[in-house]
């Protein structure tokens, strides 16, 4: 299945019979690997019989091709197989010339393969040996030996190079080298990156490298199996010191082909044939995939693609050492050997090529071919053996270049591709050298031993990933913050706490090493986390030790040799490898068997460990049960079967595909829950969620990837590139065609929220099709990925997730009709367990559809409620109103007279801060109390209530025409229900009509604070504010609310100002904080004039001066503001411009006060207002932004 992918092929003496080297992998489910090389080649079939059915297939194939039009076919045999889903469309001409196949005239040759199968992969010695061997089965001289001997002494008499050595064996005409990097080293890589490089082009390849570190679904497509190969093996092997985690099958052979419905991460490579077209490639699932055509040097993105830190820098970094060794970039498509011939896809080269010993003819340079051999003698027999002349060898090159060439123990070229790969994945491991260079102060180790550990691995939290992220430079966050979140990396961090109890892993060790040495170079930590590019330093010495390993042979392996063989066995025919003899080739030398020592030694270790762990007293089985649950933490398959392709295997897959899904599903909702409501505000009750915008993104887009490979599973037919959005369109058609039954399915949303005065919101109602409806409308988004994405942010916005996705769900013929019966959405049990785990999301406020699609139109309705029992029931002056929210605001909008409700279309304002509203004061009845005034979002459902609960008109109240109310974000029916306490606590209100009376009024019916709450309040404001700027900048809620709200410092001064405040009323006018102002602004400006040159009487002037500049331009503003609302404005500008230390002490010492206030008042006692002071100074070291609807036409 490995060796031929495709099977069996048969060509005859016109088509091209030159053998294709190829290599594989075989993963098991414990991630270990192993390796193959396979070289195939054609051999002439003897047997008539063969012959015969053969051109009996052929007579069948071609009248069937015959009866179609169209006839489509290939010019070579392989077509026998494909030939009923290849698309070429030829003439009948063509036909008849290519697809015949006469006993009497043509030859029949069969594809064989011989394979090698090592632990490590030694690619280029092992390509050496096969070719040799081809070599000696095709020469018209027999080889020297036997293959037996060869084969035997490969098998048995090689041993693995040490680490940090290199090892020399004989293959049938000439020596083959090896080398393993030492324990510091990176690990062996043997595929060469210059083809990957040149294949697929910088670019090109560090985004797929970036696809691959985010656990994408990786698609790699091309005609030649070991294209496939070199380009899996070459990005695995840049991602040190991590490891990809999933499937991994570099060739999906053709029985496999299902696998590409694997709802999991994979990376997968699939042989394309000739002349297929991209476009008639049928995959499942296209959402999170990413596709690399390697021949056509083209790659897909996914949509939502965070981009690879300082990717620029990165790629001109790699461009040099590209540009050292000759290699353009930009890649190149006839660049490499391997690409010679795109058409044929094989490998003509092998038998021209110098550095495999291959002969073609007998004009090639000897002392190329014999260079590296050890005597001339040797070389003189073995040219004649192999029929090689020596007239045309050169034997005139200099003596510097022979001494070269002897001191060299491999080709310039190997030498070459060796140092190229060892510095170009120094340069990918010094990235992360610098990223990760001080990750193990984030790692939580928690567990005092294993067993504890491994037992509570699911419960356990590894690694502190907030604080990492914030510590990370700006740019690096996207991709970041997505990395951190997958398997690989979790793995990682996990084997780094087992690495206390037991031996490191080596990937692990050599990382840890790395980070050691750059510490040693930087002394200081902090430069470990600048965004600035650092080079990779270490390029000279990793090419230098390879270069050291291959001058000098370390290890020399014993010559192959005869073998104790009956006579008549070991028989040669020219052009048919032989049958080998397996009694021989059965066992080794007793003596000599490096191999089995090598097991044994391996298994005396392990023996060891086990009566360790039994000593410590975990059992062993238990142990290993507990690693491998730990270890597969997230994952769902690691690798498929190749070997049981039985129904029952398939079905057993599946299964665990669905578990796995499952346990995804409930993996990812417990982490979304937890990170929004945080472990200390579910514990302490506060509301303050401490997940970060990025985080929370990133999360959302993973729900997004885990929701389309669900709807990928088990696809009958797949229809554009996301299934959910399929489906979701499926099931609206099919609703819209019974639209006179769209009444019953559609459930209605919360009740009508009333209010006192009985004018209440229109019912939004709840419709799937009306929330995709809203998306289609969006014509911002242009796929159908990005729509699936949006509906499903929607979605999860309104709560609804759950319930939508059941609703699609409850339409089982349509869902029958779309998918398989093994599929996840077919799985009853499971599928309701997994609307459960998107339910318990209701109990958290997500904002990740307003925040993301900020420049969208969106409808929204506003009431206003007044409190009727008190106001006119008909006013005729000319309301307006203005909404502002994070994004914007909507300008001032008039009201129609006497319509408390409107609705009106504006770009996305986010989430609604404030609303200001007033009139003109024309007309009889132009007094107006206003309740509050209420605002929905009608895409999101999103309703807010602004309190007002005063006056707006001349002459009642505090003359105010225009008020401006903070905002507050209602709760629906269907929260309430969930119950408190899954609910994220209440976020500070806007004052209540109740507290905005009660204080501006004064009419004495409600009790007023004391001087001790009023003192705790103002401390409570200000801790509120300094804990706003402690946090991170995108974890912040709203300043305006804490200047402006309950409980916001605006509210706590005007406390502070109203103590020991002297009769409320005089001549049956009442009295408001702002006339006491005015009043000491008056004092200041009469004062002004008195000369007094000593400095603090300067310094206390100037700051008499600002006040009144400040209370002139709020008093001469083009607005018609209240007294209360212009106090409000000049906290907040003193706040702003760190002014009120200055002013309170001015208005504490202002002859007006022993007038306005009581003696007990806060403001005449000095500790009180010294006090004051120091709590409003500790607010000055920040930066206050605010908001413009609170400041607006304020000119300072």
């Amino acid at each position: 299945m490995l060796c031929m992918p495709k099977g069996l092929s048969f060509r005859t003496q016109t088509d091209n019979k030159d053998p294709q080297f190829h290599s594989f992998i075989i993963t098991r489910e414990d991630g270990s690997r192993t390796y193959g090389f396979v070289l195939t080649f054609y051999e002439e079939v003897t047997s008539k019989q063969i012959c015969t059915a053969m051109q009996t297939l052929y007579q069948m194939h071609n009248a069937e091709r015959y009866s179609s039009v169209c006839a489509s076919s290939s010019c070579s045999m392989d077509s026998l197989a494909s030939s009923a889903d290849e698309g070429d469309t030829t003439s009948l001409s063509k036909l008849q010339r290519y697809n015949s196949y006469d006993i009497s005239r043509d030859t029949l040759y069969v594809s064989k393969s011989i394979c090698l199968i090592t632990p490590l992969p030694f690619m280029q010695a092992c390509k050496k040996f096969l070719i040799q061997l081809y070599k000696a089965v095709t020469s018209q001289q027999p080889p020297p030996l036997p293959l037996e001997s060869y084969i035997h002494n490969i098998l048995y008499e090689v041993p693995l190079p040490p680490p940090g050595r290199s090892l020399k064996f004989y293959g049938v005409y000439e020596p083959v080298i090896c080398q393993r990097p030492g324990p510091n080293e990176l690990p062996l890589s043997d595929y060469p990156l210059r083809e990957a490089f040149e294949l697929l082009g910088l670019e090109n390849l560090v985004q797929v490298f970036t696809c691959v570190l985010l656990e994408m679904q990786i698609l790699l497509y091309s005609q030649d199996y070991q294209r496939l190969m070199t380009v899996a093996e070459g990005i695995t092997t840049l991602l040190f010191p991590f490891q990809w985690q999933h499937v991994y099958v570099p060739i999906l052979p053709a029985s496999l082909l299902h696998f590409l419905d694997a709802p999991v991460p994979y990376l997968m490579g699939l042989q394309s044939k000739e002349g297929t077209d991209r476009s008639k490639l049928e995959l499942p699932q296209e959402a999170n995939l990413c596709f690399v055509d390697i021949d056509n040097h083209f790659i897909e993105l996914p949509e939502e693609f965070p981009q690879f830190p300082n990717k620029v820098d990165f790629i001109q970094e790699l461009s040099e050492v590209l540009l050292q060794f000759g290699i353009p970039p930009e890649g190149s498509l006839h660049c490499s050997e391997s690409a010679t011939k795109l058409k044929n896809l094989v490998l003509k080269d092998l038998v021209n090529d110098k550095k495999n010993g291959n002969v073609s003819t007998p004009n090639i340079s000897m002392y190329e071919l014999l260079k590296g051999n050890e005597t001339i003698a040797r070389l003189q027999a073995l040219a004649k053996r192999t029929g090689v002349t020596m007239e045309k060898m050169d034997l005139s090159a200099s003596l510097s270049e022979k001494e070269k060439d002897l001191k060299l123990q491999c080709e310039e070229a190997e030498l070459r591709d060796y140092q190229l790969n060892v510095q170009l994945r120094e340069v990918f491991a010094n990235r992360f050298t610098q990223m990760f260079a001080d990750y193990e102060a984030f790692v939580i180790q928690t567990a005092q031993d294993m067993e504890s550990w491994l037992t509570n691995r699911e419960q356990m939290q590894n690694f502190d990933k907030a604080s990492f992220l914030s510590d990370q430079p700006e740019p690096y966050l996207p991709f970041l913050s997505r990395f951190i979140e997958t398997q690989m990396f979790a793995t990682f961090i996990d084997n780094k706490i087992m690495s206390q109890w037991e031996e490191k892993d080596s990937l692990l060790r050599v990382f840890d090493s790395r980070i050691e040495k750059i510490r040693l170079y930087n002394v200081r930590a902090p430069t470990l986390r600048t965004s600035i590019y650092q080079k990779c330093s270490t390029l000279k010495e990793a090419a230098q030790s390879i270069e050291q390993r291959l001058m000098k042979m370390d290890h020399t392996a014993i010559h192959p040799h005869l073998l104790d063989m009956k006579i008549g066995q070991g028989k040669y025919e020219q052009g048919f490898f032989p049958k080998l003899q397996s009694d021989v080739l059965a066992t080794g030398p007793t003596n000599n068997n490096r191999w089995v020592s090598r097991s044994a030694t391996a298994q005396r270790r392990k023996d060891r460990l086990r009566q360790h762990s039994e000593h410590i007293g975990l059992d062993n089985d238990l142990r290993e049960k507990y690693m491998q649950e730990a270890r597969s933490l997230g994952k769902n398959l690691r690798q498929p079967k190749l070997s049981d392709l039985s129904p029952a295997v398939i079905a057993q897959t599946n299964c665990k595909f669905v578990e796995g899904l499952l346990k995804e599903c409930r993996m990812k909702t417990k982490r979304m829950l937890v990170e929004k409501m945080g472990h200390e505000a579910v514990e302490l009750g506060h509301g303050e969620a401490n997940i970060t915008g990025l985080e929370e993104n990133t999360l959302i887009a993973s729900l997004c990837d885990l929701l389309e490979r669900i709807w990928s599973h088990g696809l009958q037919i797949k229809q554009g590139k996301s299934a959910l959005w399929s489906h979701l369109i499926q099931f609206q058609d099919r609703e819209e065609k019974q639209e006179h039954l769209a009444e019953s399915p559609v459930a209605l949303g919360p009740e009508r929220r009333k209010s006192d005065s009985g004018v209440m919101l229109p019912t939004l109602r709840v419709s799937l099709i009306q929330d995709m409806r809203h998306i289609q409308n969006m014509s911002e988004i242009k796929t159908d990925v990005g729509r699936a994405r949006a509906w499903i942010r929607l979605s999860l916005e309104k709560k609804l997730l759950s319930q939508h996705l059941k609703q699609l769900l409850s339409n089982q013929p349509l869902t029958k009709k779309l998918y398989k019966r093994y599929a996840f959405l077919r799985c009853e049990e499971e599928r309701e367990q997994f609307l459960y785990h998107l339910l318990s999301l209701n109990a958290v406020d997500y904002f990740c559809f307003t925040s993301v699609f900020t420049t969208i139109m969106i409808p929204y309705r506003s009431v206003i409620i007044p409190i009727k029992k008190l106001s006119n029931a008909i006013i005729t002056s000319n309301p307006w109103i203005c909404v502002s929210g994070e994004l914007g605001d909507t300008g001032v909008m008039q009201i129609p007279k006497n319509l408390l409700e409107m609705t009106f279309e504006c770009q996305n304002l986010g989430k609604l801060t404030t609303v200001q509203i007033g009139h003109d004061n024309s007309g009889l009845l132009a007094k107006w109390l206003v309740d509050c005034v209420m605002v929905r979002n009608e895409i999101t459902g999103h309703t807010y209530r602004f309190p007002c609960g005063r006056w707006l008109g001349k002459g009642i109240d505090d003359g105010s025409l225009e008020r401006i109310l903070i905002g507050e974000l209602m709760t629906s029916v269907a929260d309430e229900d969930l119950g408190k306490q899954c609910r994220t606590p209440p976020q500070q209100k806007s004052p209540t009509s109740a507290r905005r009376l009660s204080i501006t009024s004064l009419t004495g019916k409600t009790t007023k604070p004391n001087a001790g709450q009023i003192q705790e309040g103002i401390g409570e404001a200000v801790n509120n504010i300094v804990k706003h700027f402690h946090k991170p900048e995108k974890e912040r809620g709203s300043l305006t609310v804490l200047l402006c709200g309950e409980n916001g410092l605006v509210v706590a001064l005007e406390q502070v100002f109203h103590h020991g405040f002297k009769s409320a009323r005089i001549f049956h006018k009442n009295v408001f904080i702002w006339d006491f102002i005015e009043k000491a602004v008056a004092y200041f400006e009469a004062t002004d004039q008195i000369l007094d040159n000593e400095d603090d009487v300067l310094i206390q002037k100037s700051s008499c001066r600002t006040f009144c500049h400040y209370v002139n331009a709020i008093n001469t503003a083009p607005r018609n503001i209240g007294k209360d609302g212009k106090f409000q404005i000049l906290v907040c500008l003193g706040t702003r411009d760190r002014l009120l230390p200055q002013w309170i002490p001015l208005l504490a010492e202002c002859p007006a006060i022993t007038r306005m206030y009581e003696e007990s008042a806060l403001l005449r006692d000095r500790m009180t207002v010294n006090s004051l002071i120091r709590i409003l100074q500790t607010i000055q070291d920040f930066t206050i932004v605010l908001e413009g609807s609170l400041i607006k036409g304020v000119d300072v």
